[in-house]
């Protein structure tokens, strides 16, 4: 059947440059360039993904890509994308496939958000000179404390819930081994441990090799339970149930057989090459009630020891969820709004499903704290957190800590092409192919992904100082240090906060 798919990107390729030394022809798992009968390197506009991987390694800069959106008629409504999308079905008769996050250009709150800063009445601090607290600690905490004085000293006389405690309010959001790359998750593991926070494997299981990070690991329990037994359990520093994902909320996940070679089969505890389907809900949770069973139940098997997180999507009514899931026993709730990344997703969930985190963050702050059980839970916040601006956001919002997943792989060189749902990632990181994996060294994955969470908790500590705070979680819920703008009323009423230009209350 002859497409009427029209190219969306177009190489150009300099020919005075280029020295046809077939660099870019091994480089692209998609085929995009090739070789003539004559040895000339030539390329083909329709298999190009737009990764960027040619051009970045090009030795003589002989290449370009851009952009070639098609000429349709004028139609607000039927889009060229909109006409893709129905051409590619008609020729497929499948379900429309795409990777990362929601691409749409739907409102970003945290552009509609501005931070408060410290003047003369209220000092600014100095990061620089003064010490600046970034530590936070996630995990329940008691409605009270007990202090009892020892020799003259005072001493909690209260047991505190496990905690969580990371030297920076950012982790390293879910991928799982096989959706991404072992270089991937090494390079994860390592730089959490240098940078003194948490991976969490998503629910993929956790490579054998990788155990010694536990102590800076989160692992998942998830609908499948892939690669799910004690040692996994024992190993990590916590244990999250995965009950939803922003990209795809209300449906499960598919990893290709192609993707299952045998470390990925060892991990996941699945026959080698066979496709691994997690059903879209747990076949042993159906109420608050099952819930809190399974809670109890992992809490049980880890004697208590390690905080229970329950991951759910930013839905409509994810205040009354994270309410009820509070009450279930959970340690932590992770919120994933609908700009998260995936390996995989059908497109039309990823773009129409699920609400912002913004959104999400606010509702579910406010929920708990009406009904004073705010202490009871400590909140996770994901979904296409872009800058540390972002992250102090959310955090002033309610967030405790937050989430990075394309972040992170974006520092490692992922560059959005969209395409991680076929296992043929340029960069290395979304693919189980031996030859493409080695692109990625987890030595420079661990040194990039470092960098990063650096960079921003130094610009978090600068701008916490600015507000003239010195510890992350004073700001914790603290909305009188945002203000709005160019958002409606009810925008503004549900994020709970004031106008640009309002005073201080």
């Amino acid at each position: 059947m002859k497409t009427y798919q029209l190219p969306e990107v177009k190489i150009e390729r300099d020919k005075d440059r280029c020295i046809d030394c077939q660099v870019c022809v091994r480089q692209c798992a998609f085929e995009a360039h090739k070789v003539d009968e004559d040895g000339d390197v030539y390329s083909e506009d329709e298999k190009c993904v737009a990764c960027q991987r040619c051009v970045s390694l090009c030795p003589t800069n002989a290449l370009t890509i851009k952009d070639n959106t098609p000429f349709v008629k004028d139609n607000a409504n039927w889009t060229a994308e909109t006409q893709k999308y129905i051409w590619k079905q008609a020729e497929t008769g499948g379900v429309l496939l795409t990777g990362m996050g929601n691409p749409k250009p739907y409102p970003i709150y945290w552009d509609h958000m501005l931070l408060n800063a410290s003047q003369v009445t209220n000092p600014s601090i100095d990061p620089l000179r003064e010490p600046m607290e970034l530590r936070t600690y996630l995990g329940s905490k008691p409605d009270k404390i007990d202090i009892k004085m020892v020799d003259g000293e005072p001493v909690l006389n209260t047991k505190l819930a496990p905690q969580l405690m990371v030297k920076t309010p950012i982790l390293f959001s879910a991928m799982s081994f096989g959706a991404v790359s072992y270089s991937v998750c090494e390079g994860l593991a390592r730089a959490s441990k240098e940078l003194g926070t948490f991976w969490n494997t998503g629910e993929g299981g956790l490579p054998q090799n990788l155990y010694e990070y536990g102590p800076n690991t989160i692992v998942q329990v998830a609908s499948g339970r892939f690669g799910v037994h004690s040692e996994y359990l024992d190993a990590a520093a916590a244990i999250e149930i995965k009950i939803g994902q922003g990209a795809k909320p209300g449906i499960g996940g598919h990893l290709p057989g192609e993707k299952v070679g045998p470390v990925v089969s060892r991990t996941r505890m699945i026959p080698e090459g066979s496709d691994a389907i997690s059903p879209a809900p747990h076949h042993d949770i159906y109420s608050i009630e099952d819930l809190s069973q399974l809670i109890y139940s992992l809490k049980e098997a880890t004697e208590y020891t390690k905080p229970i997180s329950v991951k759910i999507s930013a839905v409509h009514n994810v205040a009354a969820i994270a309410s009820g899931i509070a009450r279930a026993g959970a340690d932590i709730i992770a919120i994933d709004g609908f700009r998260g990344g995936t390996g995989a997703a059908p497109t039309m969930i990823r773009d129409n499903v699920g609400i912002p985190i913004e959104l999400a963050i606010a509702a579910v702050d406010t929920r708990l704290r009406d009904e004073a059980i705010r202490n009871r839970v400590s909140v996770i916040a994901a979904g296409g957190f872009r800058n540390s601006a972002d992250v102090i956001k959310a955090i002033a919002l309610g967030a405790d800590a937050v989430y990075l997943g394309t972040a992170a792989l974006v520092a490692m060189g992922c560059h959005v092409c969209q395409m991680c749902y076929t296992g043929k990632c340029n960069w290395g990181i979304a693919t189980q192919d031996p030859y493409l994996e080695k692109r990625l060294n987890p030595d420079v994955a661990a040194e990039r992904l470092f960098n990063l969470v650096s960079g921003w908790s130094h610009e978090i500590a600068e701008m916490l100082g600015g507000m003239g705070l010195n510890a992350i979680e004073s700001l914790r819920g603290n909305r009188l240090h945002l203000r709005s703008i160019g958002l409606s009323t009810e925008e503004m009423d549900i994020l709970g906060l004031q106008a640009a230009g309002s005073p201080m209350a």
